[in-house]
């Protein structure tokens, strides 16, 4: 009956029910992944749609405070092999990451690009740049560690859950890729991501296991 309190506490219960809600989430499908029950569908598509879906779905957001979102495709007709729900997860994390993190009216590119691999043959690298703060290099070993925050007052304002990259790690993996990060303090960060232009069925890599994030 506290009518000068009672719609704060209400939507303090609302934030703290839906972040424990997207913990919930990303903890059952990280676990998923790390026991090797997430089956993935993997097969052939043309990259450039499955990335323009992503970009498009997150406009909206991004320009809320007016951050440009450019896209460098690759060739048309590009073939990517992957399973589309995971490449979703996959992108959305990354470009949620990079909106939450770049200022007003900055800049966010997307790349996509066919690269040589010594063991897989060809690849596809997909580059998610933003021209934020960017991370100390001390913290870039650590980045996909399950819960493991650069700022981690910050992190907690903007609503992430600290298993994010975990969970892009360990999908990318699943498909045959890999991730990793450049970056460098006040001039942006770029996560990149590899996945096979060919089917690899039968040798694709194993998820993510390794003592930092189990």
């Amino acid at each position: 009956e506290d009518k000068d309190n009672n719609v704060r506490f209400l939507n303090i219960i609302r934030q703290n029910a839906e972040r424990l809600a997207r913990l919930t989430a990303d903890l059952l499908t990280l676990s998923r992944l790390e026991l090797k029950t997430q089956k993935l569908q993997i097969t052939g598509y043309e990259l450039n749609p499955l990335i323009e879906e992503c970009i498009d779905t997150l406009r909206p957001i991004a320009g809320k405070k007016e951050i440009q979102l450019h896209f460098a495709p690759a060739p048309v007709a590009t073939q990517v092999f992957c399973d589309d729900e995971a490449m979703h997860q996959v992108m959305m994390n990354l470009l949620d990451n990079a909106i939450k993190y770049t200022p007003e009216r900055g800049m966010i590119t997307v790349s996509a690009r066919t690269v040589a691999d010594g063991v897989s043959g060809e690849m596809i690298e997909i580059g998610v740049h933003d021209s934020g703060q960017g991370i100390p290099a001390d913290d870039l070993p650590r980045l996909f560690e399950r819960f493991y925050r650069v700022d981690k007052a910050r992190s907690r304002a903007l609503g992430g859950t600290g298993l994010g990259l975990a969970i892009v790690k360990h999908l990318v993996r699943s498909m045959g890729g890999d991730v990793r990060v450049e970056s460098v303090v006040n001039e942006g960060s770029t996560f990149i991501f590899t996945l096979p232009v060919n089917d690899l069925s039968g040798v694709v890599a194993e998820p993510a296991h390794d003592p930092l994030t189990d």
